[in-house]
């Protein structure tokens, strides 16, 4: 079994999940005693966040590149980067590691064009939503039409990641809003929504809409434990 690097702590309380899901599905697919063989590097994310909205993207990079080294200096076979947002500096950190990068908008695009789905609502935080690292990727490499919410939004959604979700709180308020604009979405003709925000899966469930939810934490950690336990 390869061992999974997890960059983390963005927030810790999706890092929790990346464990978790990690431990259950190689205990899925293996049996027994049998869990991951994982290195977690847990930041400090009050840094990373002030840095992401001063706009010091450099920052943040020197941050998750040294995070990164470690990582694999510790013995990782492959890094996951646990959260949509950071995967902005993907680039940078690909470039300075010697393994293999898993990254969350592919892993989250393939399951989407093996479905068939050409057209999808993105929600995430105001940087995955605006700018194009992400969204470009889902279009350039992988041909799907994304549609993201309007600024008001859009400024919603950014609010209640950092404010509420990133600290576990789970408010019913909150989750009726993110569920009336994933409807929007769908009725502006997106097939399925991105959950591409590593903790909005904590407040929305496929159980609470019809419409197919793309879960990118679940989806990342799945696809971290193929990987981990291929050939």
């Amino acid at each position: 079994m390869k061992t999974i690097g997890l960059l983390g702590g963005m927030s810790w309380q999706s890092s929790l999940d990346y464990y978790r899901a990690i431990n259950e599905g190689v205990l899925h697919q293996l049996g027994g005693l049998h869990s991951g063989k994982v290195i977690l590097y847990s930041l400090d994310f009050a840094a990373i966040a002030k840095l992401q909205h001063e706009g010091d993207w450099q920052g943040t990079a020197d941050i998750l590149i040294k995070a990164a080294l470690n990582i694999q200096a510790a013995g990782a076979d492959f890094l996951l980067i646990c959260t949509n947002t950071m995967h902005k500096l993907a680039p940078e950190i690909e470039a300075v590691i010697d393994i293999p990068l898993l990254h969350i908008a592919d892993t989250t695009a393939e399951i989407l064009v093996d479905k068939g789905i050409k057209t999808v609502g993105l929600l995430g935080t105001g940087f995955t939503m605006e700018q194009d690292f992400y969204k470009g990727r889902l279009t350039e490499q992988f041909g799907l039409q994304v549609i993201v919410p309007p600024k008001p939004d859009r400024d919603f959604i950014h609010k209640v990641i950092y404010q509420e979700l990133c600290l576990g709180n789970i408010k019913a308020d909150s989750k009726s809003e993110y569920l009336r604009i994933i409807d929007r979405l769908h009725a502006q003709g997106a097939q399925a929504v991105i959950l591409g925000c590593t903790e909005i899966g904590m407040l929305v469930k496929q159980a609470d809409t019809d419409i197919e939810l793309f879960d990118t934490t679940a989806i990342h950690a799945q696809q971290a434990v193929k990987y981990a336990i291929m050939d």
